[in-house]
């Protein structure tokens, strides 16, 4: 006979409480975390502008039932699109995630903390639209970029030591856990429908990282962050009623999320909920790849410039060596055919490629008109990865946090190139001040993709006045963004 299982309902588990407490009570004190979150809220919603010239991602933007138009309902910046919340946050959080550009967190398990913007801005709009036509006043700017460092902080504290990837769940599951405690908070549930919501996000059962790998990798994981923060939203709504959570989600014996997805293990914790994340955020600012390839496709463009300045080839290349780290093996060490764009941007031997034959890697790169030059597979075919222990080591190391990449470039006649090493990519925080007017002129470049230069010189004026852009009602931002 099995053992008599209690069914005395516990009280909420220490993980549910301890994000409940952070979303609810933790006031940001950092000014350091609000300055990078002004940056990473224009990056990010830049990110987005630039997917909206792709066809795939726009075929899914707009309402589920077309030519539903919400009243009060959130604005889908870049588009005409007026939705409900649930549905805006999964148009914004596609679109910031479809090409791969936005910012990134690495450790035990990584991800996207800016895809959890989806939810936070599409409800924020929404709500404060409502509180308008009630005669109320709106949320305001501030409010976006303290709730952007609190998902922020939730999604990145649980990957310091916890790896999904290593039980085959993507890192969605962060996203969806953050964007419900954040958005729970910002709609006004209690601290116990805070609880109960987030719990509601560990029951969901999660995403399968399926499409991030061979022979699946497909165009879902462009999406994914837009579904995982539109479900944040639907779930806080449903607890904002009322609506009962689960107490012991994660423990539950047999039937809790760590006897059925996490092999049993319990979640470990490196430091307490602040505003660590956001500051030490890895921002894309160059190229639209993969961030465990960031450095090597540095490296990837000196040795194109290198190739011109001596007189050769990539055709005098035999082989390029990258000395690189666990993770990256992990993930984007790829040989074989390619299927498609979302395909060759988690395949370093692609990323590495084009950058050396064209000088340049562009979301463009990565599409089948370009992808069918042959020069790209034959070198490809020539790239071989190598772990290097001491890499892997500054990869966790939480005061260092390194991506480190070098690459060795032989010749067929025996002469080689001197390593090329980047330990460190642009968007680094030990990069900041070399980064961050390179990320605005790429926030210049995507807002002109979509606006007319009045407009576009509007939206530059508001979000680099630091002071100004916190105080404006939130609704009057996402307007400047209607096209």
């Amino acid at each position: 006979m099995s053992a008599h299982i209690s069914n005395v309902r516990p009280k909420p588990e220490a993980v549910l409480t301890k994000i409940a407490d952070y979303a609810t009570k933790y006031a940001i004190k950092s000014a350091d975390a609000f300055e990078t979150a002004r940056y990473c809220l224009i990056d990010t919603l830049g990110c987005g502008f630039e997917a909206l010239e792709y066809p795939a991602c726009t075929k899914l933007m707009g309402p589920i039932v077309p030519g539903t138009v919400v009243p009060n309902g959130a604005k889908v910046p870049g588009t005409q699109f007026q939705l409900d919340p649930v549905q805006a946050a999964f148009n914004i959080g596609a679109m910031i995630r479809w090409l791969d550009f936005n910012d990134t967190w690495l450790a035990a398990e990584w991800g996207h903390p800016s895809d959890n913007l989806g939810g936070i801005l599409a409800t924020a709009d929404w709500l404060s639209r409502t509180a308008i036509a009630n005669g109320k006043k709106p949320l305001v700017m501030k409010d976006v970029l303290a709730g952007m460092i609190k998902a922020h902080e939730i999604q990145g504290v649980l990957a310091l030591e916890n790896s999904f990837n290593r039980v085959g769940l993507d890192h969605v599951v962060l996203v969806k856990v953050a964007s419900t405690a954040v958005v729970a908070n910002m709609i006004g549930c209690t601290y116990d429908e805070v609880v109960n919501a987030v719990s509601q996000a560990w029951v969901d059962g999660q995403s399968l990282r399926t499409y991030r790998h061979a022979p699946n990798t497909g165009s879902r994981k462009s999406w994914a962050a837009g579904d995982a923060t539109s479900r944040a939203v639907r779930l806080a709504l449903i607890s904002k009623t009322g609506e009962m959570g689960y107490p012991s989600v994660l423990s539950a014996k047999g039937w809790g999320f760590y006897d059925v997805l996490f092999k049993g293990q319990p979640f470990k914790f490196q430091r307490p909920f602040g505003s660590y994340v956001m500051e030490n955020v890895l921002f894309k600012i160059s190229f639209p790849a993969e961030f465990h390839s960031q450095t090597a496709v540095e490296c990837a463009m000196d040795i194109h410039n290198e190739l011109k300045r001596v007189g050769r080839k990539p055709e005098d290349i035999r082989k390029i060596t990258i000395r690189t780290h666990e993770a990256c093996i992990r993930i984007i060490d790829k040989k074989g055919p390619l299927n498609n764009p979302a395909d060759r941007d988690h395949c370093i031997q692609y990323m590495v490629a084009v950058p050396i034959l064209f000088g340049r890697l562009t979301a463009g790169d990565y599409e089948d008109s370009v992808a069918k030059d042959p020069r790209i597979d034959a070198l490809r075919d020539k790239i071989d990865c190598v772990e290097d222990k001491r890499f892997t080591k500054d990869y966790h190391d939480p005061e260092k946090r390194s991506i480190a990449n070098a690459l060795t470039v032989e010749f067929k006649d025996g002469k080689k190139l001197g390593e090329f090493v980047c330990e460190y990519p642009i968007g680094h925080k030990r990069r900041r001040k070399e980064g961050m007017p390179v990320l605005v002129e790429k926030f210049r470049t995507n807002l002109a993709r979509r606006f007319p230069a009045k407009q576009q010189a509007r939206i530059l004026d508001l979000c680099l006045d630091a002071k100004k852009l916190q105080n404006t009602p939130v609704n009057e931002f996402v307007d400047l963004f209607v096209i």
